[in-house]
């Protein structure tokens, strides 16, 4: 790394008009890098570090940089000034380590001096495999330079490696200071102390150890320590900066260290230290600039050093002395590309090795086509066969850590052999995480395409062998067995394969165009189609260098990876069951099933197979959806492919997930259980199953056997050992968890940190079976797609566990869009397909899991047109008379023979698509008919009937509703009438314009005008089934010779015949059977495309048939079951706001197969309870039930916002599994559940919802569960047994006011009221009439009687919504808030609880006055005010303050006194636990708005509510009285003056705002308007300011009431920063009933320092505190020495006892008042901390302030006289030093006699 600090210029030349913009700019090696330009500055000043990475090359001696200074132009070419050339010869030859080039003089073009020069500093950092230079300075060479700069007792070190020590080459123990250099500094630095700043930013860590850990960084910085914030994950992003701030020698400060821990803060062992690195501060002093920037630290143990790497950490350090500019730093984040290995800093003992990775590439194959070729095409449109498949120029490149290496090319060839090893030198452990594998395809003219990316895992093809020891949780160290010498080595250097490795990126169809998808071939984004596959292999050899980076394999090798490549014959079967959720349906609609490029209908390289469904049309759902309407006949995917046999691997993995899929449902059931508060013995039941089960799971569960595996490899023998000392680990942990664990609570992390490592060990680095992958194509474009991993559906031999999840079963996928933007928020569509994948040697085994009967057809379709009114093939055009479905490839019924195996059965026969002609509402009970009424015009004239009056939505001609008859079995709703909830006018037409060859618009208007030609309406008429009538599935034959008629050759068809048709179809088929085999698996015979006749063979025809004769497979079912469902939707919660006045208008669609339904809207609502029973009464399914049972299909809700104007848009998607019951009798309650709402995969709120499927047995209705009661048409409630059991609560709210109300539509929120919503209950507050006069409601408490459940878990939210009140009867919510949990306001109303009673202060004004008895007592002598001024010189306030912090030498005799001390919180007073955040009056809550200005949904805050709730019980007996109310004696809610002290004792640890490291601060208040800026009174050159300061500032409350208090930093010349700030709601501390307004002191003083200053007596408040507590008033006995309260008698001596009495001390009835005051947890008199935070960093501390703040109201009259906390002043003192004699002083001169002598005087220093 050579590293270059411009720091400054001086003397640039001027321009004629006016002064340059210097930019300075470096270029080494024709790499070019500049500095920012300085704006109008002939001295400029950059101090920036320009880096230039060497990769790895060591510095040559002939090296040099040239440095050119321009004048910065922003329109044109930078002008020229100066250049100089600097030579890097002492650099090279290794004489320094930086090189300072002061006053480097520029000149022009012509070599002349300018007159300007230049500073800079070079730095370079040799690579540490350059060979070590002779002339490089030994320890003992230390130079005469060296000498007298106060450093001569320095140990110094070679520049040799870091990690070895002085001593003789060997490591060095961990705590020696390593990165020590035999220091050549520029100039000689003071023998002094000086102030230095260290500046410490931690940027992020990669790799630290340990599953769900919490990394906190510690940084100690002689004797000072800062930490970061908590993170979560291995690889934290911290970017957090500290300050050090010392004053001492620089050679002490040069030898102190820098200590980094990384700690795991979620543990609470005393071994949660994750690693450790130390650095010294000499050694970033040295470095050019003072500076390590963004270098990565290596992390390792302390204690052991051997350990290896623990992680690595990246920071910046800068260490800033008097004078100093740090440079700038670049703060953007690293990208993949950085070169980790020379930014590495290593610690002590610990070294990084050099090893060579040496990846083996031998081959690749099915490589998609990357060029298009002018010869192929010509050769094509000529009629040749254009061979396209090698149009490929492959070459591999492999990236790692910042190097990279790359194959040769091979021309024109989808298969390359390359044969050839890349040899990556790289330094271990290694920074980097993964080695980058690519495939391009090589142009000769533009740049190269990316075929694939794929990467290969460090951390799964490496093991350090500490992850066992990682692991240890609280539950037990390694098991007994495993502690035998050797056993537990389970570490190993990186290796793999030989094995293929999969390349997935964007479709392999190859198109002239760019490629949308490319950034998927560079491993952005997850691939959509598989892209080939290379063999590789891996492996590390520790010592040596490799002669060449790229070499031949040896032929050896090649023969011995022939093994590798064996291959087996592999049998996939797809069973499509259902598609549904189709939302643009569009043209037909097919699937495609490939593994690899096996399957890809658009690849010729494999066989034609039967991977693809027919083309289907999508029908209507009657609700929202579209499906395939596939009935009882199920399209079936067959593909043989052929890869290598790695079931050992794959079926360890399914084994692992096995275990782990277990694990986590019980997890899940654990954790409802938790959150629905079972009774504690049933909770231990479900705990003890969950880890009895899981102890059982991996005691018996077996992984296979590595013997006798022929395709071995050392990575497969590692994995293997390290996966059985894992779960043994696991299993003897949860053995000890059952015996030791106590609470199941703190046990949940360690489990789900068991099913994390799970799941970590189920990962396959060698998985070289590719994915399989169905696509969802409409017409021939590919639309959506699904990557299914295929270990998930693989059968396996070696035990029913090993088999894949899904293999066998039905399975609910998802398909998405590639590269999809959106995250999902749209689907393309949901599939329910049973997948089987198997060996062909087993797949008779495939009989037991297939369901229904297969059958196989050829198919062909007979096209015919119409001309002159006959049909015939005269008019086809380009159409053949015999076709494939496309109709586009001519077939002949000749052209078919069945494949080897089979045989025909039967002859052919027309047979048209059945699944078209079922009726759309079959299996719904209400159905909404609809036609459209079809009107045209010329332009201008009048509107007319169409030719085709009444048409469907798609325009295809329709029955005129007069001729629609109502079916049997179904009765009419309601009358035809015209749809107006569109876009549409009032009469509900729409308009649009007609373009040939187009029957109808392409869109629609609303508005009419005078171009338009055609205009529709729609006609709607529900139906609803007749109870009880039984009807007969009708089916409409359609045309009986089998034709399908359309009016144009193209997708729609139609079963009648139309006037306007001109072209019709029919499909013909012929059945085949198997000649042998019986059973299902004979599907897996028909291998290749169906026969050709000889005669054919060889015709052009039979070569373009190529894959349009593959057979059709399907599979039909006997019989449907058919089944009732039910779904319970019964409310959501924090949902997204979508409108802008800060809700949404949800409803849900809820879909189930190819049924849904939709819920009614629930209007301006975030929690929504929409209380709704969905009933789908007769849903057909296909297949076993039993199966069914286990793996139901997902009931999927899609909550939608409805919109007055435009498309309703998407709030999230939840899905819940549906309780199955195969006999109606079944008493399993389905229980209601919180699902999550997901949307663009983020949580985005909860849905309550649960579900229940019941087989109707013989279609009886009769056993079903009774029908809900219904509330109003058609809107079924939730049954009880199934909603939550509520009971009759009260909801108290105190509606105190409003706070800080921004502006809503530019206009001021003015006369605001409150809605407070919870259960469907509504409540409405009365209106403030002035916001600005008094912000609190005229009625403060609000009552609600609502109907709430009983279990928290179901508890509604309370919404609180904001209304403004204005003219023309507006009323917009202008912000609303969601307080999710009630359970912190639930309450007992019947307990007397101190917490409901207001502050004595505020009650004494809210009650009528009273007649005060003020005693008063003078006593004392006037004398005494001459002792109390003695007595202040010696103690004062802060004699007061140091006694209470324990500074007893500051205090002086304060304690001896008896004095007062105060208590000092090291916290703000809010978040001290005892009063409870000053909120017990009423709490704060942030008013929020939906969609802000940019339509962006994050909401932002508006306001806050000023409030409580008090939720409780109500009898459902009306004879029982009500409890008392629980808001009551409140205070006055008008405004109130209060005079306000503001003390501000002192500021600790400020932020340093000055280059000196210091900051010059001082404090400005503002208070509603009103502000104080103390700016006069800044104090010089502190971070830890006293400023003894107090404030007196007069508010009214509650329009005043944050209180801001600043902190900033003084400059004379420019802007005054701003170091930080706190602000404190003083109205909280005003209404709090802890007496927050004044805290109370220890002693009741009538005088002194310590003099009461509140304005009412002790006694006073106790009188209050008595009356609001309901006890009887206190009472004094004995002169005010016995006092009885609450029940209780205290006494004046206990409570003196042992006390010094003073001359101060007031009357016996006060000071026994107060006392008692003090028991009842009142705020004392106190100093709290605040900390400051700032507007830009507003989460870091910016430092904190001692202050505390007294409010009085004005009402109760004046307050006592303030403390006076003003610091103490220095006394000026005489220091006298009487010099007696001098002895032993150097004697300089020689007097004229030759006497040695000296003219000696002294100086002297304080």
């Amino acid at each position: 790394m050579l590293r270059v600090v411009v720091e400054s210029a001086k003397g640039l030349p001027k321009k004629k008009l006016g002064v340059p913009d210097p930019i300075t700019s470096i270029i080494f090696k024709g790499e070019k890098k500049k500095t920012k330009s300085i704006n109008s500055e002939v001295n400029p000043v950059w101090n920036e570090v320009l880096e230039f990475d060497l990769k790895g090359a060591a510095l040559e001696s002939t090296a040099f940089i040239d440095v050119i200074v321009k004048d910065y132009e922003t329109i044109g070419k930078d002008k020229f000034l100066g250049s100089a050339k600097v030579s890097l010869r002492d650099l090279a030859s290794g004489q320094a380590r930086s090189l300072p080039s002061k006053n480097l003089a520029l000149t022009n073009e012509s070599g002349q001096d300018i007159g300007a020069t230049i500073d800079l500093v070079i730095g370079y950092e040799a690579p540490a495999n350059a060979p070590p230079n002779p002339n490089e300075q030994k320890d003992a060479d230390l130079t005469a330079g060296d000498a007298g700069t106060g450093e001569e007792g320095e140990e110094s070190q070679t520049d040799g490696p870091a990690s070895v020590s002085p001593g003789g080459g060997s490591p060095a123990p961990p705590n020696q200071n390593v990165f020590r250099k035999a220091r050549k500094r520029q100039r000689a630095l003071v023998n002094k102390p000086q102030d230095f700043q260290i500046r410490f930013r931690v940027i992020e860590g990669r790799q630290l150890p340990g599953n769900n850990i919490k990394p906190v960084v510690k940084v100690n910085v002689c004797g000072d320590t800062h930490r970061t914030r908590i993170k979560r994950g291995n690889n934290p992003f911290f970017d957090e900066m500290f300050f050090y701030n010392v004053h001492m020698l620089p050679s002490d400060l040069f030898d102190q260290s820098i200590s980094i821990r990384v700690y795991d803060s979620s543990s609470l062992r005393a071994d949660s230290l994750m690693g450790e690195f130390k650095i010294d501060v000499g050694f970033v002093y040295d470095e050019p600039a003072h500076c390590v920037i963004r270098k990565w630290l290596l992390l390792n143990d302390p204690d052991d050093s051997s350990s290896g790497a623990k992680g690595y950490l990246k920071v910046s350090i800068f260490v800033v002395g008097t004078g100093d500019e740090p440079p700038v730093e670049k703060r953007d984040r690293d990208n993949d590309q950085d070169d980790i290995e020379s930014n590495l800093l290593l610690p002590a003992g610990l070294t990084l090795r050099w090893v060579t990775l040496k990846l083996k590439v031998f081959r690749a194959e099915d490589i998609p086509q990357m060029d298009d070729s002018f010869s192929q095409s010509v050769k094509e449109f000529f009629g040749g066969s254009g061979n396209k498949k090698n149009l490929v120029d492959p070459f591999l490149e492999a990236w790692f850590a910042g190097r990279k290496l790359c194959t040769q090319i091979i021309e024109k060839n989808a298969n390359p052999e390359w044969n050839e090893m890349l040899n990556l030198q790289v330094k271990f452990p290694s920074m980097c995480e993964r080695i980058k594998l690519t495939v391009f395809d090589w142009d000769r003219l533009t740049r190269n395409d990316a075929v694939g990316t794929t990467y290969l895992n460090l951390a799964k093809i490496a093991s350090s062998g500490g992850e066992a020891e990682d692991e240890q949780s609280d539950y037990g160290a390694l098991p007994s067995s495993q502690v035998q010498a050797g056993e537990t080595e389970v570490g190993f250097l990186p290796t793999f394969g030989p094995c293929y490795v999969n390349f997935y990126g964007s479709p392999r169809e190859f198109s002239g165009l760019p490629d949308p998808y490319d950034d998927l071939n560079l491993g952005k984004g997850e691939g959509v189609a598989y892209r080939g596959r290379v063999l590789v292999e891996l492996s590390t050899q520790l010592e040596g260098k490799p002669d060449k980076e790229v070499d031949k394999i040896s032929s050896d090798d090649i023969l011995v990876v022939q093994k590798y490549q064996r291959r087996r014959k592999y049998s996939l079967c797809a069973v499509f069951h259902g598609a549904c959720m189709i939302q643009e349906p569009g043209e037909p609609i097919q699937f495609e099933v490939s593994i690899g490029n096996y399957g890809n209908k658009l690849d010729s390289t494999c066989k034609p197979l039967a991977s693809t469904t027919q083309y289907s049309c999508a029908v209507f759902d009657g609700n929202h959806y579209y499906y395939l309407p596939w009935a009882d006949t199920k399209p079936v995917v067959v593909l043989l492919s052929f890869w290598e046999d790695i079931s050992h691997r794959l079926d360890a993995v399914n084994i692992i997930l096995y275990i782990a899929n277990r694990l986590q449902e019980n997890i899940n059931a654990l954790k409802i259980s938790i959150e629905a508060k079972v009774p504690e013995n049933r909770l231990d039941e479900i705990w003890v199953k969950l880890v009895n089960q899981l102890v059982d799971d991996l005691s018996n569960v077996q992984l296979p056997s590595l013997e006798g595996v022929t395709n071995l490899t050392t990575l497969d023998i590692q994995v293997k050992k390290l996966r059985d000392q894992a779960l043994l680990l696991m299993g003897e942990q949860a053995q000890r968890m059952v015996q030791e664990a106590s609470d199941i609570t703190e046990t949940l992390g360690t489990i789900e940190g068991w099913l994390e490592k799970l799941k970590e060990l189920a990962e396959e680095p060698q998985n070289s079976m590719p994915d399989v992958i169905i696509w969802m194509l409409r017409g021939e474009k590919r639309v959506g797609y699904a990557r299914i991993p295929a270990h998930q559906v693989l059968y396996s031999t070696h035990s029913e566990e090993a088999c894949g999840q899904y293999c066998g079963k039905t399975q609910n996928v998802v398909l998405k869009y590639p590269m999809d933007k959106s995250k999902g928020q749209k689907l393309p569509v949901q599939i329910r397909v049973n997948m089987w994948l198997g060996l062909s040697a087993y797949e008779k085994k495939f009989n037991t899991f297939a369901e229904g009967t297969f059958s196989v057809f050829a198919e062909l379709y007979e096209n015919q047109a119409e001309v002159f009114g006959k049909w015939g093939t005269t008019g086809l055009m380009n159409r053949h008379k015999f076709s494939d479905v496309t109709g586009k490839i001519k077939v002949k019924q000749e052209y078919f023979l069945p494949p080897k195996g089979w045989e025909w059965e039967g002859d052919w026969f027309v047979d048209p698509e059945r699944s078209l002609l079922t009726e759309a509402d079959a299996g719904h009970t209400e159905f909404l008919d609809e036609v459209f009424e079809n009107e045209t015009r010329l332009p201008g004239r009048e509107w007319k009937p169409a030719s085709e009056p009444f048409t469907d939505v798609n325009g295809e001609k329709a029955l005129s509703p007069a001729e629609i008859e109502c079916p049997a079995g179904w009765a009419w709703e309601d009358a035809w009438t015209y749809d107006i909830n569109r876009a549409v006018d009032e009469k509900g037409w729409e308009y649009g314009i007609t373009i040939p060859p187009d029957d109808k618009p392409k869109s629609w208007v609303p508005a009419e005008k005078m171009y338009h030609v055609h205009r529709r309406r729609r006609l709607i008429r529900a139906r609803k089934r007749v109870a009880g009538a039984s009807v007969a599935e009708k089916r409409d034959l359609g045309d009986p010779e089998g034709w399908e008629y359309s009016s144009l050759i193209g997708w729609k068809f139609h079963k009648k015949e139309r006037s306007s048709d001109t072209f019709r179809r029919r499909r013909w088929r012929r059945k085949m059977a198997p000649a042998q085999r019986v059973g299902a698996s004979a599907i897996f015979n028909l291998e290749g495309a169906l026969g050709t006749d000889q005669e054919e063979k060889g015709s052009k025809e039979s070569s373009k048939a190529f894959g349009a004769n593959t057979p059709t497979v399907s599979c039909t079912f006997d019989r449907a079951y058919v089944y009732h469902l039910r779904v319970y939707v019964y409310q959501a919660r924090n949902l997204m706001a979508l409108d802008k006045d800060s809700f949404s208008d949800p409803y849900a669609h809820v879909s189930f197969l190819h049924v849904s339904k939709t819920t009614e809207t629930v209007n301006a609502c975030l929690n929504p309870t929409w209380d709704q029973t969905l009933i789908f009464n007769s849903v057909e399914i296909y297949g076993d039930p039993q199966a069914l049972a286990h793996n139901p299909p997902d009931v999927v809700l899609e909550i939608y916002d409805k919109d007055q104007v435009g498309k309703d848009e998407m709030l999230g998607r939840s899905t819940c599994k549906p309780v199955v019951k195969l006999q109606p009798g079944m008493d399993a309650t389905p229980r209601l559940l919180w699902h999550p709402v997901m949307q663009r995969g983020e949580h985005s709120g909860d849905v309550l919802v649960s579900a229940e499927l019941i087989l109707k047995d013989k279609g009886n209705d009769t056993e079903l569960p009774l029908v809900p009661s219904m509330r109003g048409d058609n809107l079924y409630m939730v049954p009880q047994g199934v909603r939550p059991v509520v009971q009759l609560t009260a909801i108290e709210i105190l509606a105190w006011g409003l706070r800080n109300m921004k502006p809503y539509q530019l206009a001021s929120v003015s006369s605001p009221s409150l809605v407070v919503e919870c259960g469907g209950e509504v409540v409405h507050s009365a209106t403030i009439r002035n916001m600005k006069k008094s912000p609190n409601f005229p009625v403060s408490v609000l009552f609600l009687k609502v109907l709430l459940p009983k279990e928290e878990m179901y508890t509604p939210p309370i919404v609180l919504k904001v209304i403004d009140h204005r003219p023309f009867g507006r009323k917009p919510v202008v912000g609303q808030c969601t307080i999710s949990s009630l359970e912190e306001f639930r309450c007992d109303p019947y307990e007397i609880r101190s917490e409901l009673s207001m502050s004595s202060k505020m009650a004494l004004m809210a009650s009528p006055p009273r007649d005060l008895a003020i005693n008063m007592e003078d006593s004392r002598p006037l004398l005494e005010a001459e002792r109390v001024e003695k007595e202040k010189e010696v103690v004062d306030w802060w004699s007061k303050f140091y006694a209470s912090v324990g500074d007893h030498e500051k205090c002086g005799p304060y304690r001896q006194k008896g004095y007062d001390t105060l208590k000092v919180y090291n916290k703000e007073l809010e978040d001290i636990e005892d009063f409870k955040g000053l909120t017990d009056f009423c709490n704060t809550f942030k008013l929020l708005r939906g969609k802000n200005e940019n339509g962006e949904n994050d909401p932002t805050v508006v306001g806050e509510f000023k409030g409580s709730f008090k939720v409780y019980p109500l009898s459902d007996d009306p004879g029982v009285a009500p409890p008392p109310r629980q808001f009551r004696e409140l205070p006055e809610s008008g405004p109130q003056e209060c005079l306000v002290r503001i003390y501000v004792v002192r500021a600790v640890d400020l932020q340093p705002k000055d280059n000196n490291g210091r900051c010059d601060p001082y404090i400005k208040i503002s208070l509603g308007r009103k502000s104080i800026d103390d700016r006069d009174n800044y104090l010089p050159n502190t971070t830890n300011p006293v400023f003894g300061r107090m404030f007196e500032l007069s508010c009214f409350l509650p329009q005043d009431k944050d209180l801001k208090i600043s902190v900033y930093d003084y400059d004379l010349l420019t802007r005054d920063e701003k170091v930080g700030e706190t602000v404190i709601d003083l109205e909280n501390r005003f209404l709090s009933r802890f007496g927050s307004y004044c805290g109370l002191p220890q002693t009741y003083c009538v005088s002194g320092i310590n003099q009461w200053r509140d304005q009412l007596k002790p006694s006073q408040i106790l009188q209050n505190l008595a009356r609001l507590k309901g006890s009887p008033p206190p009472r004094t006995e004995d002169n005010g020495n016995t006092l009885h309260f609450g029940g209780k008698q205290y006494s004046l001596a206990e409570f003196e006892a042992n006390k010094e009495l003073h001359q101060h001390l007031g009357p016996p009835s006060e000071r026994i008042a107060l006392h008692v005051l003090r028991t009842q947890n009142l705020v004392p008199e106190h100093v709290e901390t605040r900390t400051l935070y700032s507007s830009f960093q507003p989460t870091l501390s910016q430092g904190s302030l001692q202050m505390w703040v007294d409010v009085f109201p004005k009402s109760l009259g004046h307050p006592g006289p303030p403390f006076h906390i003003a610091p103490r002043k220095a006394q000026r003192n005489y220091l006298r030093v009487v010099v007696w004699n001098t002895t032993d002083v150097t004697l300089d001169e020689t007097s004229v006699t030759g006497e040695r002598m000296s003219d000696i005087y002294v100086k002297g220093f304080h």
